[in-house]
């Protein structure tokens, strides 16, 4: 289930950073933040009234010298429009309405997205001051106007609020029911436009040796005898000291947000390149975003082949995910469609496998199994208990196990779980997560 995204834009300097920060910091719960990968100051994974959203935050890409403002102000405002569920738009109260605002509010209106006006400097509580009115002149309709500080952390509850009346409905989607998202994401020049066209059996994408050639996510609707899919081919993600202009930086947000929105993610490596760190962020993104994941090793066919090549590569990956290796590996060659075949089959699987349940009764006889054979860990004479089981999540599987004490757990028992789960039921293709819980009533 793809997560609610809020874009946070307005003009230079009127907090859309400090925000930001302020979000990521202390009101709401950072979910997940991958640092390296951009995460760190411009996108990132959260929770409000229990439901998880994206935060963008445009200011973290905004471009340096007066002479490009406007145009980064529009490629903001492009960003939010394209990406967001939700827009907040920043405007500042001690500066006023300006006419930059009336120009973001002119291209935000053409939108159609819902947007909630965040009136930024409104340091004092009570009632509104008479300065606040003059935003409604910005001509966005029925638009909310919040008052907030950012710095002083005043309405930001109320802001949250009333986003999260818009976000969609839990299950609501976007017009692709029934359509498997699959993002090919990698580094740069990795083979993604030449796959996404081998697949879909078109030239949409534009295929070229210089990196980059991609910057935004191309969306390509695919049918056939696996079921029905929408191709997303992203821009390259770079490390964060490569993106050094604005363009890069964008296209690092719709990458990101592709894979949000991502049922499956195939992670390209360039097979005469060999295994990176780069590969391995870019992995790591797809892994923290509970997205089922497919390996490809592309360009198989430019490798002079040797007794046990492909092992070794095989080992290499598997050495460099050690956090991935529920993920298949493939080897193929987009180019000349050498196991594209067994791809599509691998996507279709690895979709079925997120979206495995088990019954709570099927999955406490395998859980007393586990017990049995590997004891719960204990500390200083005190065992760790587990009552019961349940899955409580799909995409990923997730299992709640209730416990008399979370602190009595460990990675490592929690790993073997994991490994008894899919030794019994597969999921293949799929991360799992597993959350201990404190039995009520219990002592802890």
């Amino acid at each position: 289930m793809s997560k609610p995204t809020v874009a946070i834009v307005g003009r230079p300097n009127v907090g859309k950073s400090s925000l930001f920060n302020t979000l990521y910091g202390e009101r709401i719960s950072i979910v997940h933040d991958t640092p390296g990968v951009t995460r760190d100051r411009i996108y990132a994974t959260a929770v409000w009234r229990e439901r998880e959203f994206v935060i963008i935050d445009t200011g973290g890409i905004e471009p340096a010298g007066d002479d490009v403002i406007l145009q980064g102000m529009r490629a903001q405002a492009e960003v939010a429009i394209e990406t967001a569920d939700v827009i907040v738009f920043m405007v500042d109260l001690k500066a006023g309405m300006t006419a930059d605002d009336k120009d973001i509010a002119s291209m935000l209106r053409k939108s159609g997205k819902p947007i909630v006006i965040a009136v930024n400097k409104t340091d004092k509580v009570g009632e509104p001051p008479a300065e606040l009115y003059e935003f409604y002149n910005l001509g966005l309709g029925d638009s909310d106007i919040i008052p907030i500080s950012a710095s002083h952390r005043l309405g930001i509850g109320d802001l949250l609020d009333k986003v999260f009346e818009y976000f969609p409905s839990e299950g609501e989607g976007d017009g692709d029911e029934g359509k498997v998202r699959v993002a090919l994401i990698g580094r740069p020049n990795a083979g993604k436009s030449s796959l996404t066209n081998k697949m879909s059996g078109s030239d949409r994408s534009i295929v070229s040796d210089v990196a980059g050639t991609t910057r935004d996510a191309i969306d390509v609707e695919v049918s056939n005898k696996y079921g029905d899919f929408i191709l997303v081919d992203t821009a390259g993600m770079r490390k964060k000291s490569k993106i050094e202009d604005r363009i890069e930086k964008y296209s690092m947000v719709r990458a990101l947000t592709a894979v949000d929105k991502a049922d499956v993610c195939v992670i390209l490596i360039d097979a005469t390149v060999g295994v990176t760190e780069q590969d391995t962020r870019v992995a790591g993104v797809a892994h923290d975003s509970g997205k089922a994941s497919i390996i490809v090793i592309n360009k198989w066919d430019l490798i002079e082949k040797e007794t046990g090549t492909l092992e070794t590569m095989a080992k290499a990956v598997k050495e460099r995910f050690p956090f991935m290796d529920y993920a298949p590996i493939l080897f193929i060659s987009a180019k000349t469609g050498q196991r594209v075949e067994k791809l599509w089959e691998a996507i279709s699987d690895a979709y079925g496998q997120s979206r495995k349940r088990l019954t709570t009764g099927v999955f406490n006889d395998m859980l007393t199994e586990a017990i049995a054979m590997v004891p719960t860990p204990q500390d200083k004479g005190k065992h760790l208990k587990i009552y019961y089981g349940t899955q409580v999540a799909i995409q990923p599987p997730t299992f709640a196990l209730f416990v008399n004490d979370t602190e009595l757990s460990h990675f490592s028992y929690e790993r073997y779980i994991e490994n008894q789960i899919r030794r019994n039921f597969g999921f293949e293709g799929t991360p799992i997560r597993i959350l201990m819980r404190n039995k009520k009533g219990d002592e802890t």
